[in-house]
């Protein structure tokens, strides 16, 4: 059972309301996570910003669905995980590939080393090696690639944790994490 409310966007007030009518307009659907954040209209500011600005990266779109996908899996958030397998099977992105970047990795050997270090990211809580680095660098990421890196974990995070706080009902195709913890 989800255990912080999920905002209707019929009966929401004032700033949640346009944020939220917002998100339908421009997704066509308005995701229970995105709900959720809602509680907090800053909160849904905060990661609708941090998405907006990230786009405009140079990171393409399956590249990021790649690191959300790998932060999903290294946080074991079911959510995300289900969210952002569909997203990318939406981006045809195959069922294989999707399982792989939900395991930090990609057939892609450059984006592979992206989902590494973003895994690296995660699991060290940014405490990364200079071998980390190093090998991040080695397949062609450059500082603004990396910190681009750091900023998709980091946004991911926030919906990650939140999921796992809220218990967020999974509004997508369930993706199951062997790996997954309930709380």
């Amino acid at each position: 059972m989800q255990r912080l409310n999920s905002i209707d966007p019929d009966t929401a007030a004032d700033e949640a309301k346009e944020l939220l009518d917002g998100i339908q307009k421009k997704l066509g659907v308005t995701p229970n996570v995105l709900r959720t954040l809602a509680n907090s209209p800053a909160a849904l500011k905060v990661y609708l910003g941090t998405s907006e600005a990230l786009s405009s990266g140079r990171f393409d779109a399956k590249s990021r669905e790649a690191i959300a996908l790998t932060v999903a899996g290294a946080n074991d958030c079911e959510y995300c995980a289900s969210a952002h397998a569909a997203i990318s099977n939406g981006l045809k992105v195959d069922a294989t590939e999707i399982q792989r970047r939900l395991d930090g990795h990609s057939a892609d050997p450059v984006l592979d080393a992206a989902l590494v270090f973003a895994r690296r990211v995660v699991e060290t809580q940014g405490w990364v090696s200079d071998e980390d680095l190093c090998d991040v660098r080695a397949a062609g990421h450059d500082d603004e690639l990396i910190t681009e890196i750091i900023a998709n974990v980091a946004a991911n995070i926030l919906t990650n944790y939140l999921n796992h706080v809220a218990h967020t009902e999974i509004d997508f195709p369930k993706v199951e994490l062997a790996s997954s913890r309930a709380a």
